[in-house]
Order: C-alpha cells, then structure tokens, then sequence
C-alpha cells in the first residue's frame, strides 16, 4: 500500500482520515495520480434511494468528465425515465471524492449528480438535486444560511437470512448467534459448542462483549467512515436482541449528510458481508423486539449563531425552533410518505408500543415525535429530534422534505401545541386519543402525500412530477404487491373458519 502523500486524503488504514475533501477537478486528478489509483467508480441514487454505480479508467477520468458529463441508460434506474427518453448523464462532484475501502483494486469513488442531456440541466427526479434545491431555497428564504442534520440510523447484523414469496408459499428465516431464541441450540457450526451471552429480548443497550458479539465490526465500520470523510461521535449496540447496532454521525449540512447516510449503508452492508455477515436497514425485520429507526436531530443556523436557540425560551428554545417543530407536526402524515417509505415501516411504528407515533413535542421525552435534547445547555446544542422516519428512508428526499416542512412552520407561525413532558405510552385512554398519530400504514401516508404536498413545492424543490412518480412506484411495487399477498399469519387465524 502506498504511503500517505501530501494530499488530504489518506489510504484507508488505522489513523488516517480525510481532512478536507477536493475543490475541483484538478484536485481529484492530483489525488488518483498520487495514490496510484486504477479506477473510478461513479455512484449515483435511485428514486427509492439505492446507490447505483459503474466504473471507468483512467483515461476516463478528465476536466470534460466532471464539465460535460458521462451518459447512461436512465431507463433502466427505478423511477427514472421511459424507454424512449433513456439517454442521461452522470457529473461527478469533486467534493465528495473518497478513496474505496471495499474495493481491492485501487479505487477512487465519486458521487455523481444526474442531468437531462436535451434540456441541459439538472435532472428534476434526481434526489440529490431535491437536497440542493431545498439547501438553496432556505438561504432565499432569509431565514438561516444552512440546516444541520445529525440522523441516527440503526440497522441489524444477522448471520443469514432466508426469505420467498411464490404462489404457494411465503416465508422467511433470520437467524443470528446473538439471537436470544439460540439460547438452546447445538452452536457446533458456530465454531463450538453454545457460548451463551446471547442478548435478551428488548436488553441489548450497551452490554459490553461477549454479549455484544459486533464491536470489532462497528469498530471498523467507524474507521472507513472517518477515512471517507464522515466524522463518527458513537457507536454502540442497540435494545434489540440478534445484533441490532447504531452508528451515530456528526451533524452536517443537508446535502452533505445526505451523501454521508449513503456512504454510511454501503460500508455497513459490505464490511458486514466481508465478515461472513448480512446488515440490513429494514425497520422491523424481528417480531416482538424493537425495530430501527433513523432519529433525525436538525437546527437551523445563521453563519455560527444557532436560530434555534433562547435563554428565556420554553425548554431553551426559540419561537423560531418551535414554529419549525410546528410545520413538522402539521404535515408528519404527509412526511411519512418520505420519511418511512416503505410498508415495512408501520410494523414499527405502532400504537402502544415504544416506536413514536405521538404527533406532539417535549422535552427529553422519547415517547414524542418530537424532542428537545437536554443533554446540554449549550446554545450550539439547541436541537429538535424529529422521531419517526426511518433507515429506508431516501435520505435527500427526507431531509429536503423536513426542511421543508419546518419552513412552512415558520412561515405560518404554526403553534405545535403545549409540550407533552410526561410518559404519554402511560396516559389514561381518554387523554391518549386526544393526541394525533401518524398514519397506522403506508396506503394512509401516501393519501396524506396526495392532498398536502403544496409546502414541498415551494422554491421548486420537489416537482409535480416526482411526487405523482414517487406516488405511482409506492402503489405499483409496493402496496399493491404487498396487499395482493396471504400473510403467513393469517392461515394461524383464519385458515379453520
């Protein structure tokens, strides 16, 4: 491996980091030169927000590359064109360039932006245009120059998984050394006999190995992400039992974090495979454990000063924090389409259980959808923590769309109502259906997304066209497949009527 050379970014390796990301193409070039880099990877984001990739040489890689472009067929990328309008183009974005940790080969991977070909501009179903727009419109709004995210994506590690759906059959099959439901088996396939400490139900928060079996493996997940430039506070395992982790970033602006989110799932689900191991960010892939969320912490700020932020305010908030808190609690059911996407989803956020489907906000309280940090009394640490979304979350479409629902909150000084700084899991029935919910399932947010979608246009940020092709994919492979299918449960239930 080559030694680490002048320039900010350093091979991975114990210790090394990037410290400032390129600036242009020159850049980049420089880098692959003293890297002895061989390949290019340019990686781009499907609607639902799965990376997509291909890779070129050298000779390649060029100031015309990152001017003019690279074509691809867009018809064949979910969500993007018809057959007849297929050609589209990729343009890297020097900033984001990192070297490769998951590849052998020597390898400098760069996030691209997607642009239409005939009408020489940004591609309007490009995720990442979304979050460029979103971050554009908020600094013509005049109301802060930049929005800071810090989501806390959660996920599991198992050590398979088996799942079909035919005709005739359904079924699926995860299993984990750590899963509490082992604590009997014959573990000889493991390297062993059973070696107990399996984490139980709803009591893997923070037990130290050999309980917690995935340290070394979120350990170096931590490494490659600080490599690539992503800046780690934590990480740690989660409540579930069968592996389930968090990883927690720094906050970032919009944009940005949105790129560090997909960054993030792609060395989770590879350095988990180099390990013999599968990672997942499906919320709810367990029955009677908690499921993932993606917790996502935003402020608004202007330059260095922190709008959210009031000495005198209720929870040492400002007016202008919960006007934002407001606009989030007003649209959530329409959010929901973005934000927790998928069907999948509403297994976890469930009435009565500890997922938080209470459309109020507190202070400290996790039982709230959204919640003030009292961690610090830091200006700089001023905060709304927005509970409800999810890792399946395309992570440009739901931070834009946040944003945008804390803007019109401010724009309309909508009042989030009195905080909830009580156990609202434990509220007397009459008081508790008093207080909204977001939608029970993914059919009800998309009808939400239908009739209240006005605040996401603003500025252009989202388009009348991808909501109704957001819309129509949700329907077409997702809800309509599912709600098509027998559910394994329903023979326990109904199958002797």
């Amino acid at each position: 491996m080559a030694s680490e050379k002048k320039h900010p970014i350093a091979h991975f390796g114990p210790g090394s980091y990037q410290a400032s990301p390129p600036k242009n193409a020159k850049e980049v070039i420089e880098l692959v030169r003293e890297h002895g880099i061989q390949i290019v990877d340019l990686k781009f984001t499907d609607l639902p927000g799965l990376w997509q990739h291909f890779s070129i040489g050298l000779p390649e890689l060029n100031n015309e590359l990152f001017d003019d472009g690279i074509g691809f067929d867009g018809s064949s990328i979910r969500g993007f064109q018809e057959i007849h309008e297929s050609d589209m183009l990729l343009q890297p974005d020097p900033a984001t360039a990192f070297i490769d940790p998951m590849c052998e080969t020597p390898t400098l991977s760069l996030i691209c932006d997607v642009v239409d070909p005939v009408l020489k501009q940004p591609y309007s179903r490009d995720p990442r245009y979304v979050a460029r727009k979103a971050e554009r419109h908020l600094k013509s709004t005049g109301i802060a120059q930049t929005c800071y995210f810090g989501p806390e994506l959660e996920f599991f590690i198992f050590d398979s998984i088996r799942f079909d759906q035919n005709e005739h059959c359904g079924y699926y099959y995860v299993d984990s050394v750590e899963g509490a439901w082992n604590s009997g088996r014959d573990e000889g396939a493991f390297g062993g006999g059973n070696l107990g400490y399996k984490p139980r139900y709803k009591e893997g928060y923070f037990p130290v190995p050999p309980h917690d079996t995935l340290q070394e493996i979120r350990s170096q997940i931590v490494l490659a992400l600080m490599n690539a430039g992503v800046q780690v506070e934590i990480h740690h395992h989660e409540v579930s039992t069968a592996g389930q982790n968090e990883i927690d970033m720094k906050y970032a602006s919009l944009l940005r974090m949105a790129d560090n989110v997909m960054i993030y799932k792609y060395f989770v689900k590879n350095i988990a495979r180099r390990h013999g191991k599968v990672a997942t960010f499906m919320p709810k892939p367990l029955f009677a454990d908690n499921a993932s969320g993606m917790h996502c912490h935003q402020s608004l700020w202007d330059h260095k000063t922190n709008l959210f932020y009031d000495a005198s305010g209720w929870a040492l908030t400002s007016d202008l924090c919960r006007w934002y808190i407001g606009g989030l609690l007003q649209h959530a059911h329409a959010l929901m389409a973005f934000c927790a996407p998928t069907t999948n989803s509403y297994r976890r956020l469930v009435p009565g259980y500890e997922a938080p489907v209470n459309l109020a906000m507190s202070q400290r309280n996790r039982s709230a959808a959204a919640r003030i940090p009292m961690y610090s009394d830091s200006p700089n640490a001023r905060r709304v923590e927005f509970r409800c979304p999810d890792p399946t979350a395309n992570a440009y479409l739901a931070f834009a769309a946040m944003l945008m629902a804390g803007l019109d909150g401010i724009d309309g000084k909508i009042d989030p109502g009195a905080p909830l700084d009580k156990n609202i899991y434990e509220l007397p029935p009459e008081e508790a259906r008093n207080i909204p919910k977001v939608p029970g399932s993914l059919d009800e947010a998309l009808r939400a997304l239908e009739k209240d979608h006005a605040f996401l246009m603003r500025g252009d940020v989202f388009t009348q066209d991808l909501i109704d092709t957001w819309l129509e994919y949700k329907w077409k492979h997702e809800v309509d497949p599912v709600r098509l299918r027998p559910h394994p449960w329903e023979f326990q239930l109904y199958f002797d009527v």
